[in-house]
């Protein structure tokens, strides 16, 4: 291989490759052993389900053989998997991809020590075989196939050579490796593999007692996966400006995707023309790296809203024009500009990041959370069963927001989430984005098996509300002159919530913040979504009102504290260990995870807690997984999450470490590219008190 334009690499002595269908055979062959029986060049043709005081559950398996009595299915279908699940109504949303790999005859210097190599920038990837090479790649325009089912004799074949297509990959595969230019090729291949359109993880159970393996993205690799997390980062943005007078999005831009772990039931039942990037097994993915796979698919702001059966949505990162703001007098106009942070952190980044996290701090941010999922649990148990699944109290008064978790049976967060109380028989659930089919997955398996359950209903209704998060020491300001409510303190408590009308606009207002400053969640119908937006808009211009980005919000909540579900706290995770023992009321009721909380606390002091870190250079930015050292000694832990404090000019990051060692002042070390950080275990650098969020 030639190392022109390679700056260094990395080795994997457990790297690898297997033949499948050896190892499959492998796997019969245990299975036998323990009593399994298998049956080969057997077709499946149903899956039979039946309704029970539980839910539907699938009860046989129909073969061209016979009939299997069952509970459980396991679908390890590949491509398949689509049309299997289908028989049991359980949508799974797999893609097969035409993928081309050739095979060369042996050459000179290929042994079989020779380590598997890939080379994400050219997308391509390279191992021995019998003294030669495989070589292929995955094209970044690739080639759906059979998009309407697998043909039924589809039995041990290929598809055509497609040299064509091939040939960008094959001069990418030359320029990394010269050799295959003159060696004797012995056969081209091509065939077809499944993939999820959007290239994301896709697990099961679901509700039908699935166990889902149908795609081959079940991996993440080149990507940070940690425990009880998404193996992807959020996506980056596109561009466009909020108009001045409007503040609406005049362009397609500065909508992202919102980055969602695909689950049972989150795609379209049959993609017809997916607009998926097969690049992703191979090419280098970055922090924050935009996901332009199936977009612009559903757009959550009320101006351009989508019926598409999606769990993701367009949602602004930031608004560029944000960074062309008059600063004042003898402002310095880089300022934001200096905020850059070195390494991956600073690509997908932008200066008005850091206008709207200020402005949010100094006068007011208006923030689109419309993509935020909402869950309705109503009915004559709907209170008990809430207080079953959580650990903090929710029997509290009609118009009170609750902070909570859910636990499972080991103490464990499943869920994180703030519950409104909105009549004695009706709640509202709030969570993210990308938790909208786990939370609503894991609520809905509860009340099945549960007797709390059975008179209650779990409906998600996120597409039935628009939501606006309104910020800031002006927020009070702008909002009072639309509305007969009075907005003060004494009359609008933080965590309550209340119906108002803002003009002619009917409005749930919530005050709770995600960011660390007063203001409200602003709920409406959808239809009332862009005029709600462009009412606040005008009313905020003479306050210096700016529309906010997600990237700016996720700074904000860093420097409050706020914890983030798959990144801090997560199934692994117990309330005491991630600071959240203030949420949990054991004399509510017999939650799940109680019991494992207070075997726990009875034992031992957790021997490691969540602490805050601030980095000694404020432009040195941890992302997620970098390793925290004692100062010149061993890995403690990692961090969680992390970023910049926009409004403190810190480097903030999070990390599960020793209990020892987090008192505050400790001092630490977090590794960055090989480069050791200092770092203080510090509160949370903005209003520790929350005095703010309650004025």
């Amino acid at each position: 291989m030639t190392d022109d334009g390679v700056r260094g690499g990395i080795f994997l002595p457990t790297d690898g490759h297997l033949d499948p269908s050896s190892l499959t055979n492998s796997f019969f062959a245990a299975a036998k052993a323990a009593g399994v029986a298998v049956h080969t060049h057997t077709r499946v043709t149903g899956v039979r389900v039946a309704a029970s005081p539980a839910g539907r559950r699938v009860t046989h398996v129909d073969t061209d053989r016979g009939s299997i009595e069952c509970d459980i299915v396991i679908a390890a279908c590949g491509m398949y998997t689509t049309e299997v699940a289908a028989m049991a109504g359980v949508n799974v949303p797999i893609v097969p991809m035409a993928h081309q790999y050739l095979i060369t005859k042996p050459i000179d210097g290929v042994t079989a020590e020779l380590p598997s190599m890939r080379d994400p920038d050219n997308l391509v990837y390279f191992r021995n075989q019998g003294g030669g090479l495989v070589a292929g790649g995955y094209e970044r325009d690739p080639r759906p196939w059979s998009l309407h089912g697998v043909p039924a004799d589809f039995n041990y074949r290929l598809l055509d050579e497609d040299w064509d297509r091939f040939a960008p990959l094959m001069e990418a595969a030359i320029g990394r490796v010269p050799a295959i230019e003159s060696a004797q090729i012995i056969q081209l291949l091509n065939g077809p593999e499944g993939f999820h359109p959007r290239q994301r993880v896709h697990p099961g159970p679901e509700r039908s007692r699935w166990l889902l393996r149908g795609s081959r993205v079940l991996r993440p690799r080149h990507r940070r996966s940690r425990r009880g997390r998404q193996g992807h980062w959020p996506s980056g943005c596109w561009r466009a400006r909020p108009a001045s007078t409007a503040g609406r999005w005049t362009s397609p831009g500065s909508a992202t995707r919102t980055g969602a772990a695909a689950s049972p039931g989150s795609g379209p039942s049959r993609c017809t023309r997916p607009t998926t990037t097969s690049t992703t097994p191979t090419r280098n993915a970055e922090p924050a790296d935009p996901c332009a796979a199936a977009r612009p698919t559903r757009r959550w702001s009320p101006w351009a809203v989508s019926s598409v059966r999606s769990r993701c949505g367009e949602r602004p990162n930031w608004f560029p024009s944000n960074a062309e703001v008059d600063l004042g007098p003898g402002a310095d106009p880089t300022a934001f500009e200096a905020q850059r942070p070195a390494g991956w952190a600073g690509h997908h980044w932008h200066p008005a990041i850091a206008a709207e996290a200020v402005a949010c701090r100094t006068t007011a941010a208006i923030f689109d959370e419309s993509s935020f999922a909402k869950i309705a649990v109503e009915g004559p148990s709907a209170l008990a069963l809430l207080q079953r699944l959580c650990d903090n109290d929710l029997d509290v008064a009609v118009g009170s927001i609750v902070y909570t978790q859910m636990l499972n049976e080991r103490g464990g967060i499943e869920c994180d989430f703030t519950v409104t109380r909105l009549a004695e028989d009706r709640f509202r659930i709030v969570t993210g984005t990308a938790f909208a089919q786990h939370d609503l997955g894991w609520i809905r398996r509860q009340a099945a098996r549960l007797d709390e359950g059975r008179r209650a209903t779990i409906t998600d209704v996120t597409a039935a509300w628009c939501c606006f998060g309104l910020w800031g020491p002006a927020a009070a300001e702008i909002l009072q002159p639309l509305t007969d409510a009075r907005l003060d303190a004494d009359h609008f408590a933080y965590l309550t919530a209340q119906h108002i009308s803002l003009a002619a606009v009917p409005v749930l207002a919530l005050r709770v913040t995600f960011v660390g400053e007063s203001g409200w969640e602003l709920y409406c119908p959808t239809e009332f979504g862009a005029a709600l937006w462009d009412l606040i808009w005008r009313a905020g211009q003479g306050f210096g009102l700016m529309a906010g980005g997600y990237r700016a919000i996720d700074s904000l909540r860093l420097e409050k504290g706020y914890r983030v579900w798959g990144a801090d706290i997560t199934p692994d995770d117990t309330p005491d260990e991630a600071g959240l023992a203030f949420c949990v009321k054991l004399d509510a009721g017999d939650f799940i995870g109680r019991d494992a909380l207070l075997a726990r606390r009875r034992s031992t002091d957790p021997s490691r807690r969540l602490v805050c870190l601030l980095l000694d250079d404020a432009r040195a930015v941890a992302l997620g997984s970098e390793p925290v050292r004692r100062v010149g000694g061993e890995v403690l832990g990692r961090v969680t999450s992390g970023g910049q404090g926009h409004a403190t000019g810190t480097s903030i990051a999070y990390a599960y470490i020793p209990s020892e060692l987090t008192p505050l002042g400790t001092r630490v070390e977090v590794e960055l590219f090989g480069r050791p950080v200092g770092a203080t275990v510090s509160r949370p650098p903005w209003d520790p008190t929350g005095a703010r969020i309650r004025a």
